[in-house]
């Protein structure tokens, strides 16, 4: 597998110390199992129930650390689009 691409469903905030730390972990993540890792923040009020459009890219879901969302109702749908479908997810 030459790298994987993962959707870090969340309101990204650079104040935030978790946020920078999800980052961190995806990235150090990739060079110890030697894959690339691209990773992407999808803001959860972009995530519409029932429209798969902003998720169907990713290899894997990542349910972000630190609400409250913008969306809760989107971070929801995306964690039942992944689980719903099987796609890897990992909740914090």
């Amino acid at each position: 597998m030459d790298g994987v691409r993962i959707g870090v469903i969340g309101d990204y905030d650079a104040e935030y110390a978790m946020h920078r730390a999800t980052n961190a972990a995806l990235e150090a993540a990739g060079r110890g199992l030697e894959v690339g890792v691209d990773s992407e923040w999808v803001a959860t009020d972009s995530v519409t129930p029932g429209d798969a459009s902003p998720l169907v890219a990713f290899d894997g879901l990542w349910a972000a650390p630190g609400g409250p969302y913008r969306s809760l109702e989107g971070a929801l749908w995306g964690i039942r689009f992944a689980r719903e479908r099987g796609i890897p997810f990992v909740g914090t």
